[in-house]
């Protein structure tokens, strides 16, 4: 079975993306407000609107999940899809 190439991490890359789109985001809402940026907070959400409930009598489940996508997380993922090559 092969791993890849040696030396890579999957779990690096995983955190760079997961790190990718947190940063990308959060520069998206901040850049929301200025005038010049706002571009970098378009995006569209995906998901359930309201979360779905399941009553067993004695436990409740709630599952709910949605997901923005911004052109600063695009942004976030492909700079951190490059720090990954280069390490």
């Amino acid at each position: 079975m092969s791993r890849g190439v040696v030396g890579k991490n999957n779990w690096g890359l995983f955190l760079l993306l997961l790190s990718g789109i947190v940063l990308g985001g959060f520069i998206g809402n901040l850049a929301s407000g200025i005038s010049g940026l706002g571009w970098l907070d378009y995006g569209k959400s995906f998901g359930l609107a309201s979360p779905i409930v399941l009553d067993l009598g004695i436990l409740v489940l709630t599952f709910g999940l949605s997901i923005r996508i911004t052109i600063a997380g695009i942004i976030g993922v492909l700079i951190a899809v490059l720090i990954y090559r280069l390490i």
